[in-house]
């Protein structure tokens, strides 16, 4: 995922910089850097470790008034800018699939490796007043929900 948002960044002119958290400590740290930087927007890729400072995420991006946009709908849920996720009832759903062919005999190394087709797009209008943004007409309307 970070090779093809660098990637694209190269495409549209957007320099891409690597921010990394792993632990408690490094989350203001992280965000003076962006502050230093003067990171213009941020995305926070889906994370199981992240998920635990969420609050803290979204508090400090307010703090600092920059955009994000989460990999877990959980952020905006908190407050967060925007989600953009794998649906997943769709990946529950497929799992549940999997599971059943194991169990009918199927060799788990048979099955075939499969990516997400369904993405889902939460918006906070909210959050985005807040940070002076207006959400394009365009984006709403694909929004698969819009907090107000």
């Amino acid at each position: 995922m970070l090779r093809d948002i660098e990637k694209e960044g190269r495409r549209i002119n957007v320099q891409v910089l690597r921010l990394g958290i792993q632990g408690p400590d490094d989350v203001e740290p992280t965000f003076h850097s962006v502050k230093k930087e003067k990171v213009e927007g941020l995305v926070v890729r889906r994370d199981a470790v992240l998920i635990a400072y969420r609050n803290r995420l979204v508090d400090l991006a307010a703090k600092h008034r920059v955009p994000v946009m989460y990999g877990m709908r959980e952020f905006v849920d908190v407050g967060g800018l925007m989600s953009f996720e794998p649906a997943l009832a769709d990946l529950y759903q497929r799992a549940a699939q999997l599971v059943a062919k194991i169990l009918k005999g199927a060799k788990p190394a048979d099955l075939p490796v499969e990516r997400s087709t369904k993405f889902e797009l939460v918006i906070n209008l909210k959050t985005a007043k807040t940070l002076g943004l207006t959400i394009p007409p365009s984006l709403l309307g694909r929004a698969d929900q819009v907090i107000e």
